[in-house]
C-alpha cells in the first residue's frame, strides 16, 4: 500500500511541474519522428491536452495527416444524426497499401472454414482497430488518438516498419462525434486560463443535463453494437465486418477517484460462448499493458468491475467472433484537472495512459501476430464443426400482419454479415404458422453460427449473478414476433428463398382506390402511428373502433379487429386533400388502407356507431431535466422524432408549472427520482389530468405518480420472516448478495388483453416484455384497469433472482387509472428500451393516441 502511495505520489508531483506541455510528455524515448508530419500542435493550434480537442478539428488534424503520409488512409464511413462524419484511418506500410484490397480478402477469409486452412498465416499481417471515446464525455481516448495517429505516421526506425510491414492498424478517432462536441464546448467553456481550477464541486466538473456521455438523441452507443439502431453503429458495425480485425479496443473513462482497468474482466462473468482461448489471449496481451504502464508508473488492475457477457458492447462483440475485445478504463479528469484521492487528475495524464495502452496493443498484436490469426481462424473452423452438429438447424421468425417489424429484425441481423432468407414455402413449427414471403428463415450453418446462437438464445442458467449489463436479448422476443427452432427433420433447403434484400418498410397500397364514403385500416403495421398522426396534423377527423366489424369493398368484404382506424370522408373539410393524403400515408408506411363503399356493415358495428372513438391529434410534451433518466427520454424522442415523424416537446420540470400545460394532452415521465417538484407543480398536472389529460409514467416514475396521488397503485411487497431477520452473513457478501437481488435486463412472459384501447394492434395476448427494475405492482382493483399482466410463470430468457420472480408472477405490467377526465397510464418498464425492443413500442404509442378513450368505468 505505502509504494502504491508513494507511486501515485510521483505521478501527480511530475505532471504538476510538467507546467509547459510538449510531445515529449507522451512520445517514447528514443524515436525520431518525420518533420514533414504536422504534429497536432501544427494543427491544433495547441498541444494535445491543453484545451479539450473539439470534433471539427480532430477531423482536420486526421486529413492533414493522411494527406501528408503514405503511411495513412481515411474513409468518411458514416454520418452522425448531427451530420459530423465519422472516419476511420488506416494505417500501414506503403507495400502493404499497395495490395491492401487483396490483403483483406485474405484476411476475411479466416472466417470461412472451408478455405482458411489453407491461408499461411506466418505471411498475414494482423488487423487491429484501435477506436475511441464512444462516450462523448470519455475524451482521453479521442484526443490519445491524435497521438496515435501522429506516432504511426511520422515515426521513424526500425521498430516501426517492423510494425507497420505486419500489421493493418484501423483508427477509429471518435466514435461519438456529437457527444464529444457536446462535452468539449462543456469542458472548454469553463476553463480558467491561468490557473485551473481543481475543485469537484466547480460547475467544469458538473455537465448539465443530459451530458456529453451519449449521442444526439441521448443512447448509449456502447450498448448498440450488436443492435444497430444508429447511423455510427451502422457504419461501424459495417467496418467491422468489412476488416474482421484480431484484436479491437475500446477507450473509456471511469470515475475519478479510479486508477485505471484493462481487461480481462471478471472472470466467472464471460459469455459461454466465448471460448477459453480468448481469455487466454485477452490475458497475454494484458502483460504487455502493465509493462507500458509501469514504466509511467501508473496504477491498474484486471478482472474486477467489468464483464464480458453481453455482446452489444464494443469491448465483448468482438469476442463472439474470432476477434479479441480489449475495454480499457482510465480515472477520469472529466475537465482539465480534478482533485481525487490520489491527487490532482490531470487531463494530459489521462490522454497519456491511453496512448501508452495504444502502444502497448499494437506491440501485443506484432508479438503475438500468429496467435491472433491463428485464434480467428480456429474459432471459425470450431463454429462450422459445431453448426454441423447443432440440433438447431435453422431459426424462422415473422408475422404477416407487420411486415415492418419482420423486415427490422432481418435487417439487423444483416448487418452482422449473417445470412437471411425470405421463407420460400408455408411453414409450420411450434405451434406458429409461417407465410411464404412474409417471414424470415436463418439457417446456422453458416460462419456466424456463434452469433446468430447468441441472438436468438433463450438462457436462464448462469454461474454468476451479477451482471454488468443485461443478461438476455433473445431478438424475436425483442421485435415480439412469432419464431421457432427448427431440426433437422423440419428444415430443408427448399425453404430458402431469396436472400434478405435490405427492405425495411414495404410500399403500402390503397385497395379499391377513391371512396367517396370511408377508408380503414388495420393497426398491426409497426409505422401505422406515423400515419395517423400524419393525417390528424393535417385536420383529418379520424376514428379507431373499439370493437371489430366487417365492411363492404370493392372486391367483398374485409374484416377489421379492434383498433382500426376509420376516415369517413363525409366530415372532412377538404376532401381531396383528405384523398390525396391517405394514398401518401399508405405507401411511405407501409399499410394497407381499404376504400369502403358504404356504412352498413355485414357484420359487427356500423360505422356511424358510437363504439368508434373520436381521435385527438396528440401534442406530446416528456419532463426532462435533473432528475430523469436521458436515456429513456431520448429513447421516447427517438421513437417519436425518427419513426412517428412526431414531435416531442423536452420540458424542465422546473418550468411545469410556469408552461402551458394546456398545449399539451399527452405528458410523459419515464425513470428516475423527478425529486423536486413543488406543490404548485403537482397540483398543476394534477389539474391537467383531470381537465382531460393522459400522464403517462413508467420505471421510478410510477412511484412519484402513487407518491403525489396521481396513480391509484399498489406494489406487490415481500413478506418478511422471522428467519430471515435472524440470519447473518459475511460482511464480504454483502455486494453480492445486494446485486443477485438486481434485474439489470431480463425478458418476462406477459399477457395482454386485446380488447384494451392498450392492446389495439397487437394480434397475440401472449407477449415478451423487458424490464430491468425491481417496480412490482398489484393488479388494480377495478377488474378491467390492469391490460398487462406478467404471467404465473413469467421466466422466458435471461437471469432473476427466486425471490423476485415471487413478486412478479401475475403483477401487473401497467395499470391504468383515472382522475376526473384523465387518465394515468402506469407502466413498470421502459416500452422503448434502446430503440430495438420493437415489440413493445406500439404499448406507447396506444397511450398516446388511445388513452383518453379508455372509459372511466375501467380505471382504478
Amino acid at each position: 500500500m505505502k509504494k502504491a502511495l508513494t507511486i501515485c505520489l510521483a505521478i501527480i508531483i511530475s505532471i504538476s511541474a510538467n507546467a509547459q506541455l510538449t510531445l515529449d510528455y507522451y512520445l517514447p524515448a528514443g524515436i525520431s519522428y518525420e518533420k514533414s508530419i504536422p504534429t497536432p500542435e501544427s494543427v491544433l493550434g495547441a498541444q494535445v491536452g491543453e484545451w479539450h480537442v473539439r470534433h471539427d478539428q480532430l477531423v482536420n488534424y486526421m486529413y492533414a495527416v493522411a494527406e501528408a503520409s503514405d503511411r495513412v488512409t481515411i474513409t468518411e464511413y458514416a454520418r452522425t444524426h448531427e451530420n459530423r462524419p465519422l472516419l476511420l484511418l488506416t494505417i500501414t506500410s506503403p507495400k502493404n497499401h499497395a495490395n491492401i484490397e487483396e490483403i483483406k480478402n485474405k484476411h476475411v477469409q479466416l472466417a470461412d472454414a472451408s478455405v482458411s486452412g489453407e491461408l499461411d498465416i506466418s505471411k498475414m499481417p494482423v488487423v487491429m482497430t484501435l477506436s475511441f471515446s464512444v462516450h462523448g464525455n470519455e475524451p482521453s481516448g479521442a484526443n490519445a488518438s491524435l497521438l496515435t495517429v501522429y506516432h504511426l505516421a511520422a515515426a521513424k526506425g526500425r521498430e516501426i516498419e517492423e510494425l507497420l510491414s505486419n500489421a493493418i492498424i484501423n483508427i477509429d478517432p471518435v466514435i461519438n462525434p456529437d457527444g464529444l462536441s457536446r462535452f468539449a464546448q462543456w469542458a472548454n467553456m469553463h476553463k480558467s486560463k491561468n490557473r485551473l481550477v481543481t475543485d469537484p464541486n466547480s460547475r467544469e466538473y458538473n455537465e448539465a443535463w443530459p451530458g456529453g456521455r451519449t449521442n444526439h438523441y441521448w443512447f448509449d452507443l456502447n450498448r448498440d453494437w450488436m443492435l444497430v439502431q444508429h447511423p455510427e453503429s451502422k457504419g461501424r458495425v459495417s467496418k467491422f465486418q468489412e476488416w474482421m480485425p484480431n484484436i479491437l479496443t475500446d477507450h473509456h473513462e471511469m470515475g475519478t477517484n479510479s486508477t485505471f482497468f484493462f481487461q480481462p474482466g471478471i472472470p466467472s462473468r464471460t459469455h459461454p460462448l466465448t471460448p477459453q482461448r480468448n481469455q487466454a489471449l485477452t490475458a497475454a496481451i494484458a502483460e504487455y499493458h502493465a509493462e507500458e504502464l509501469d514504466k509511467i508508473q501508473s496504477l491498474y488492475y484486471t478482472e474486477e468491475s467489468f464483464d464480458d457477457f453481453y455482446y452489444g458492447k464494443g469491448s465483448t462483440y468482438p469476442d463472439v467472433q474470432g476477434s479479441i475485445g480489449i475495454l480499457f478504463e482510465q480515472a477520469s479528469s472529466r475537465g482539465h484537472a480534478q482533485e481525487s484521492i490520489h491527487g490532482v487528475v490531470k487531463f494530459p495524464f489521462t490522454i497519456k495512459n491511453q496512448f501508452k495502452t495504444t502502444l502497448s496493443t499494437m506491440r501485443a498484436g506484432l508479438e503475438l501476430r500468429e496467435d491472433l490469426l491463428a485464434h480467428m481462424r480456429e474459432f471459425y473452423q470450431e463454429a462450422a464443426s459445431e453448426a454441423k452438429s447443432a440440433a438447431v438447424k435453422a431459426y424462422v421468425f415473422g408475422e404477416d400482419s407487420d411486415q415492418s417489424r419482420t423486415n427490422h429484425l432481418a435487417e439487423m441481423l444483416s448487418y452482422h454479415s449473417i445470412d437471411v432468407y425470405e421463407l420460400g414455402k408455408d411453414l409450420s413449427a411450434d405451434g406458429n404458422e409461417f407465410k411464404a414471403g412474409k417471414a424470415y428463415i436463418v439457417p446456422t450453418n453458416q460462419p456466424q453460427y456463434k452469433l446468430i446462437t447468441a441472438l436468438f438464445e433463450r438462457r436462464t442458467e448462469f454461474t454468476d449473478s451479477l451482471f454488468y449489463d443485461v443478461s438476455s436479448w433473445t431478438m424475436p422476443y425483442a421485435f415480439n414476433l412469432p419464431f421457432a427452432e427448427l431440426n433437422s427433420r423440419q428444415f430443408d433447403q427448399d425453404q430458402l428463398g431469396n436472400e434478405y434484400n435490405g427492405q425495411t418498410i414495404e410500399e403500402g397500397e390503397v385497395v379499391g382506390g377513391k371512396s367517396n364514403y370511408a377508408y380503414a385500416f388495420e393497426w398491426d403495421e409497426y409505422y401505422t402511428p406515423a400515419a395517423l398522426y400524419t393525417l390528424l396534423e393535417n385536420k383529418v377527423k379520424a376514428k379507431v373502433a373499439s370493437q371489430p366489424f366487417t365492411a363492404v369493398v370493392t372486391n367483398g368484404t374485409q374484416a377489421f379487429d379492434y383498433g382500426s382506424i376509420m376516415i369517413p370522408m363525409g366530415i372532412q373539410s377538404d376532401q381531396e386533400k383528405t384523398h390525396r393524403l391517405i394514398q401518401q400515408v399508405a405507401k411511405e408506411n407501409g399499410i394497407k388502407v381499404f376504400a369502403i363503399k358504404t356504412g352498413l356493415t355485414p357484420n359487427g358495428m356500423d360505422l356511424g356507431s358510437n363504439n368508434f372513438e373520436h381521435l385527438e391529434k396528440p401534442s406530446v410534451a416528456i419532463i426532462g431535466g435533473r432528475g430523469a433518466n436521458p436515456y429513456e427520454v431520448g429513447e421516447a424522442w427517438h421513437l417519436l422524432d425518427q419513426r412517428y415523424k412526431m414531435p416531442l416537446s423536452i420540458i424542465e420540470k422546473n418550468e411545469v408549472y410556469t408552461s402551458n400545460l394546456d398545449r399539451y394532452n399527452v405528458l410523459i415521465m419515464a425513470g428516475y427520482s423527478h425529486g423536486g417538484f413543488s406543490s404548485s407543480q403537482v397540483d398543476a398536472i394534477k389539474a391537467w389530468v383531470r381537465s382531460g389529460g393522459t400522464l403517462i409514467v413508467y420505471k421510478q416514475a410510477v412511484n412519484w405518480a402513487k407518491r403525489n396521488g396521481l396513480a391509484e397503485i399498489e406494489f406487490v411487497e415481500e413478506e418478511d420472516s422471522d428467519e430471515e431477520q435472524q440470519d447473518t452473513r459475511p460482511y464480504v457478501k454483502q455486494s453480492r448478495d445486494r446485486g443477485a437481488q438486481v434485474i439489470g435486463g431480463t425478458i418476462f412472459n406477459a399477457k395482454l388483453d386485446l380488447t384494451h384501447p392498450l392492446g389495439y394492434g397487437f394480434n397475440d395476448g401472449d407477449m415478451t416484455v423487458f424490464r430491468n427494475s425491481t417496480i412490482f405492482m398489484q393488479k388494480g382493483e377495478n377488474r378491467y384497469s390492469s391490460p398487462l399482466v406478467y404471467t404465473e410463470n413469467p421466466l422466458a430468457s435471461g437471469y432473476v433472482s427466486d425471490e423476485n420472480i415471487e413478486l412478479l408472477k401475475e403483477s401487473a405490467a401497467i395499470v391504468v387509472s383515472g382522475t376526473g377526465r384523465g387518465r394515468v397510464i402506469a407502466m413498470t418498464d421502459n416500452p422503448n428500451f434502446r430503440a430495438f425492443w420493437y415489440g413493445t413500442n406500439k404499448l406507447f404509442a396506444n397511450a398516446i393516441f388511445f388513452g383518453h378513450t379508455i372509459s372511466g368505468g375501467t380505471v382504478n
